[in-house]
């Protein structure tokens, strides 16, 4: 980004997001980076690993009880180790170039945006920032100057196609969902859905929250809020599309009919390392695509019966203000009480529903004027879903 190292913050390093941008870090020019804060939540063995490589300003691990477990592998290094809110505060406090938020989740809120204030470019990876909260989020990167970068593969994609193409131009915006493990599945067989099923997503290599998110279709409904808010358009020029290969990332129509595919394999490297690099590219080992071998590219629409929580999430996008907020709450709390096995796969879905049915009854939110509202809002989403889980 400049004429020395790229200064480079890795909020949530140990995910799979940070493990690829390492990963990514590690295939570049000698030099090319140098790595100021690196976080994780829990996974001391990794995080120290990593601070050691790449002689890591600050390491700071969210869980408190692993502080002295992250002392202890990182003694005799110059790091400095710290932990808890106070921990990754220090951590995005400092100047860099840029900041890979990729820490997971609601958690990665606070983060994400003290850091961004501190950089000049923010790496999106994590949606739930512009799902909790998106406008509020957009409207602190633009007062800080900070250029924001995603680094999801559909909205990284969208962000190519539709760099420096006049808006008007633009009629609407498909992302594309490989359908997850369950595309073919009936609803008879997603009752009968285990963890470990849904933990199985047939192209991409992803954290479990995320990857049961994808097995839902939630995820791809929490883009299509993230795309609406990171772009600016209508939420009605919004709409996902599963296309099984995961080739294509975004199809964007224009009004003369036209329509603009980004195509890459699916990999994460690709999306991360234009993140980092942009507006230049980097050449390195990652896959190429062999159109000679490539059989076919099939699209189908998402079932909306057998995927309700795409559905819940578009109508949130829809109804705006805090719906958004609980939406993620509740998903959140759901889908963590079926990866410890407390509630079926459908329950998820159901549970957001009823979560968001109940708290437009009792009215119980009003829009967030800051992000400790927007927070707020989706903490006590959280315990609403955890009363509905009850009754289910």
């Amino acid at each position: 980004m400049g004429d020395g190292p790229t200064r480079l913050s890795i909020l949530g390093a140990t995910g799979s997001v940070g493990q690829s941008t390492l990963e990514v870090v590690n295939a570049a020019k000698r030099g090319a980076f140098q790595i100021k804060a690196i976080t994780a939540n829990n996974n001391v063995d990794v995080l120290a690993a990593a601070a050691r490589t790449h002689d890591a300003e600050i390491a700071v691990v969210a869980n408190p009880e692993r502080y002295q477990d992250l002392k202890d592998a990182l003694f005799g290094s110059e790091t400095i180790v710290a932990a808890g809110p106070t921990g990754l505060d220090e951590a995005a406090d400092r100047d860099v170039d840029c900041v890979m938020a990729a820490i997971v989740g609601a958690a990665g809120l606070r983060p994400a945006l003290r850091a961004a204030t501190r950089a000049k470019r923010l790496a999106i990876a994590n949606k739930e920032c512009l799902v909790i909260a998106g406008e509020l989020f957009m409207q602190a990167m633009a007062a800080s100057d900070t250029e924001i970068i995603p680094v999801d593969s559909e909205h990284a994609a969208v962000f190519q196609v539709i760099n420096q193409r006049d808006p008007s131009t633009i009629e609407r915006i498909l992302l594309t969902a490989s359908g997850g493990p369950f595309r073919t599945f009936t609803l008879e067989q997603l009752r009968a859905v285990r963890c470990e099923d849904a933990l199985k997503h047939p192209n991409w290599s992803m954290g479990a929250k995320i990857t049961v998110d994808s097995a839902t279709m939630m995820n791809k409904g929490l883009e299509l809020i993230e795309a609406q808010q990171l772009f600016g358009f209508d939420y009605d020029q919004f709409d996902a599309i599963i296309h099984p290969q995961s080739i294509i990332h975004c199809l964007v129509e224009f009004c003369d009919g036209s329509v603009v595919a980004q195509m890459a394999h699916p990999d994460m490297r690709t999306p991360i390392a234009q993140s980092l690099y942009w507006p230049s590219r980097q050449s390195d080992d990652i896959q190429k695509i062999d159109f000679k071998s490539l059989s076919e590219l099939t699209f189908e629409p998402i079932d909306e019966q057998k995927f309700p929580a795409f559905r819940l999430a578009c109508d949130a996008m829809r109804k705006g203000g805090p719906a958004p907020a609980v939406l993620n709450g509740a998903n959140e709390a759901a889908v963590a009480a079926f990866l410890d096995r407390k509630i079926h796969f459908l329950d998820i879905a159901t549970t957001v529903a009823k979560t968001m049915e109940k708290s437009e009854q009792m009215n119980l939110f009003g829009p967030a004027t800051n992000i400790d509202e927007a927070l707020e809002i989706d903490a006590e989403a959280r315990k609403l879903a955890q009363d509905v889980m009850v009754t289910i």
